[in-house]
């Protein structure tokens, strides 16, 4: 069926159907039928609808000019609002109590069709598509090819499968975008194909040469990807800023090309546009190059170095030299950071809103005195399975960070009712709090928060030796709390 409309467009539908086809088969590996269209049958003339029936079943009243001796012309018919109706026999009833029976039949109900739409309906519903689906409704007609290629619906390619040939789904997809300007595509600003492990450098350089608008890329789990891909997108893409490469596990650094950095005037110097990055899972991540990435991506606001365990406190001091500006920060499960990280990271001071260092066995009180002292906006801390972590360094934060809203201090296994006290009489905004496994925590501590953080939305308490009674009078104080627990007899 594609091939066919294709020989429909003439010269603007010149191969689409094809490029349509060969999308839609890179991107769905379902049987790539065209959809037919449900207004196929129904395209009749409303205005020249009329209503007949066989001439046996004609019948007029004796008062209509038609009738003569009880008996009417078969083709009689009267005009009723504007239609023409016409006069039937209804199925004869047990007892005819008349001989004619006059019957207005009413107009069928027409089905409704998509067709009625307008087309800036037709665009809002296509926008709600995954790419795959626009393109099979590009192969419909002559009128949804021409609606699914709106420049407005290609903000976004979207791509998802671990057996898509992404390569070439973007080169093709590209390459339609850029009919109306040549080589470029000014209109998309985000790709996502994320999952996609066929995406190779290929790919990428695909991106770089023909989106020089983009503004976010997410290619996480795309582990075949290299650097040198990597600096081909974040140099011709300059208003790039938001950049997940999260489990790609040959990226060792962002930077710019040396051409690129070469034809930089020194006004704008060596920097990259980048506010949001994601490296969780990028294992082979050391010191030398986050020491690239800080100096190249100073607007950082967002950064996520999840489980890099290369990473040590020196990687975090080059950081804070160059990027001034983080908001959200993770370094969780980099078990070489310590308190000389935290002091670093301290640097931030009131910027700093989402500290995550979880599972980082080198912290202790004297690291979160630290970030406590300094950072007294903190909004959010994980610091599950610091084990180090004991009522004081509790006390210290919660006394400096009194607009704390969630804190994880689970498997922290000195810390108990005496912190709890203090975290419940002076952090009132609490709403998450989890306590998993913390071995020292009684129903004692529960009560004291549940009477003072009324706000409170989820509680863990996994694994810890509470009472049910506890877990009740938690759930009387704070009413829209979801406890998470290990007690069977609490329900």
């Amino acid at each position: 069926m594609g091939a066919n409309n294709g020989k429909q467009y003439g010269s603007e539908g010149k191969g689409s159907s094809s490029i349509s086809s060969d999308v839609s088969s890179s991107t769905d590996h379902t049987p790539t039928q065209a959809q037919k269209n449900v207004a196929t049958s129904e395209d009749s003339d409303l205005s020249m609808r009329t209503l007949s029936t066989p001439s046996p079943a004609l019948i007029c009243p004796p008062n209509l000019p038609g009738f003569q001796n009880g008996r009417g012309s078969s083709t009689s018919s009267s005009s009723v609002t504007g239609e023409t109706v016409a006069m039937v026999h209804s199925p004869p009833p047990t007892r005819l109590t008349h001989p004619l029976i006059r019957l207005a039949s009413r107009p069928p109900k027409e089905q409704a069709s998509i067709e009625r739409l307008p087309d800036h309906a037709m665009v809002q519903i296509f926008s709600f598509l995954p790419t795959n689906q626009l393109c099979r409704c590009a192969r419909v007609c002559r009128r949804w090819y021409n609606l699914a290629w709106d420049p407005r619906l290609w903000r976004t390619i979207r791509l998802t499968g671990e057996t898509v040939n992404v390569d070439r789904a973007l080169k093709v997809l590209t390459r339609r975008l850029c009919q109306d300007t040549p080589n470029v595509c000014l209109m998309l600003e985000t790709v996502s194909v994320s999952g996609c492990r066929r995406l190779t450098d290929r790919g990428l350089y695909t991106i770089a040469q023909r989106c020089p608008e983009l503004r976010r890329l997410e290619v996480s789990g795309c582990y075949n990807i290299s650097n040198e891909a990597v600096f081909d997108v974040v140099s011709l893409c300059p208003n790039l800023e938001h950049l997940d490469v999260s489990g790609c596990s040959k990226v060792t650094c962002i930077s710019l090309t040396r051409e690129a950095s070469i034809k930089l005037s020194p006004l704008h110097g060596k920097q990259i546009s980048i506010r949001y990055l994601d490296m969780t899972d990028c294992f082979v991540l050391e010191d030398e190059g986050l020491h690239t990435i800080a100096a190249h991506c100073t607007q950082l606001t967002h950064l996520y170095l999840r489980r890099c365990v290369r990473l040590t406190d020196e990687g975090l001091r080059y950081l804070m030299i160059y990027c001034t500006s983080i908001k959200e920060l993770s370094v969780s499960d980099c078990r070489f950071v310590s308190d000389f990280g935290l002091r670093e990271i301290a640097k931030l001071e009131s910027r700093l809103r989402y500290l995550s260092i979880a599972h980082c066995g080198r912290v202790t009180d004297v690291g979160i005195r630290y970030v406590a002292k300094y950072c007294g906006k903190l909004r959010y801390l994980n610091a599950r399975g610091c084990e180090g972590i004991t009522d004081h360094g509790v006390e210290y934060l919660a006394k400096n960070c009194a607009k704390l809203k969630s804190l994880d201090i689970g498997k922290c296994p000195l810390v108990s009712d005496t912190g709890l006290e203090c975290l419940a009489l002076n952090c009132f905004n609490l709403k998450r709090l989890s306590l998993k496994s913390c071995e020292s925590i009684t129903g004692q501590g529960l009560q004291i928060v549940a009477a003072n953080c009324f706000d409170l939305q989820m509680l863990n308490v996994q694994d810890c030796e509470v009472s049910v009674e506890a877990l009740r009078f938690v759930k009387r104080h704070c009413k829209r709390c979801v406890i998470e627990h290990t007690n069977p007899a609490f329900f």
